[in-house]
């Protein structure tokens, strides 16, 4: 017996922390109902496993509140206590679709309630959003001679000049430049096998108050391009070693990233703003999610391979009688 078709989930793929497609951060952003909500965590996360970017988030909305959602965020893999794109690409698609009538909205989430606001840019008719997030603090670390080994030979050798533990179970490595940064091939299979959940590089800039990468490949993500999080915890090291409070950041990424942080570190938070961009919006049914969103995935992998190149015709992308919306940057 067929399954009853319902009217489908509503979702955007957005990136985040830039003014660009194709750039930041993506996020999928998807919306659900009372009758989704009551989907189990198991549906959630094949939902996010399909999407296969390093975020998939879910917006219900709070009944009795207008601009209060509960969120959550899915890895391919696991469920996370914390991630900055993909809440502020939530944000996003709530204020560039007119669907809070409020400048600020609030999330509700494992780690406590969050908040985004829209900011006007002043050099422009665009807007940021800024994140308030709880600061992820630093303290010394006293790895054993056999740990340093291991984070040494996951950095494929490259020289550590500083490294400092989170309270997320993460390592910073201070590295000697940009190019360090920029530069460097780890090798995952060693990072799995570090004791900790990933590993953030940094070192300070000139253009940049720093730069950094973030790799997790035990969350299913090698390589994290624009990590919100992560900032809050290079927001607390940089403000020790420079003894100041705001930052211009860089995720030095394939696909890069601008932040721009305050600490405040009387209220121990950490202010997060950027950008974003939304690339695909669609919608689908629970009948035929796995075709639909493989389907949406080669989407954005020929848009992405095509930014420069000929034309996609819509015809290959979508044989079946999806609803959908292409953003306005995106070329067909």
């Amino acid at each position: 017996m067929m399954e009853k078709k319902k009217k489908g989930v509503k979702y955007f793929v957005v990136d985040a922390f830039t003014d660009s497609a194709f750039k930041g951060n993506p996020a999928a952003v998807c919306f659900l109902d009372d009758d989704d909500n009551k989907r189990d965590d198991a549906w959630l996360q094949s939902i996010a496993t399909e999407f296969n970017i390093s975020q998939t988030s879910f917006l219900t909305p709070t009944p009795g509140f207008e601009a209060r959602f509960n969120l959550r965020w899915f890895t391919p893999v696991a469920e996370v206590d914390l991630c900055g794109h993909a809440t502020l690409a939530s944000a996003h698609c709530l204020f560039s679709n007119s669907l809070v009538g409020s400048d600020s909205v609030e999330f509700v989430t494992r780690s406590g309630i969050l908040t985004a606001k829209r900011v006007p840019d002043l050099n422009d008719d665009t807007f940021l959003i800024e994140l308030n997030f709880p600061v992820v603090t630093t303290t010394d670390t006293n790895p054993s001679d056999a740990s340093s080994s291991m984070i040494t030979k996951a950095l494929n050798g490259a020289t550590i000049l500083d490294t400092k533990a989170t309270a997320t179970n993460n390592i910073i490595v201070l590295l000697s430049s940009l190019e360090a940064v920029t530069e460097l091939q780890p090798k995952m299979d060693d990072i799995l096998k570090c004791p900790f959940n990933g590993i953030i590089v940094t070192a300070a800039g000139s253009a940049y108050d720093f730069h950094s990468r973030y790799f997790a490949p035990k969350f299913g993500v090698d390589e994290d391009p624009v990590c919100g999080s992560a900032h809050c915890a290079l927001a607390h090291y940089w403000s020790l070693k420079m003894n100041k409070c705001d930052f211009l950041a860089h995720q030095a990424s394939h696909r890069s990233g601008t932040l721009k942080i305050h600490f405040d570190k009387e209220k121990q938070r950490v202010l997060l703003r950027g950008k974003a961009v939304t690339v695909m919006e669609a919608r689908y049914w629970s009948l035929n999610v796995k075709m639909w969103l493989c389907d949406c995935v080669l989407l954005l992998s020929l848009l992405t391979q095509q930014q420069s190149g000929p034309m996609v015709q819509k015809s290959q992308l979508f044989p079946s009688p999806y609803t959908w919306k292409m953003s306005k940057k995106c070329r067909f």
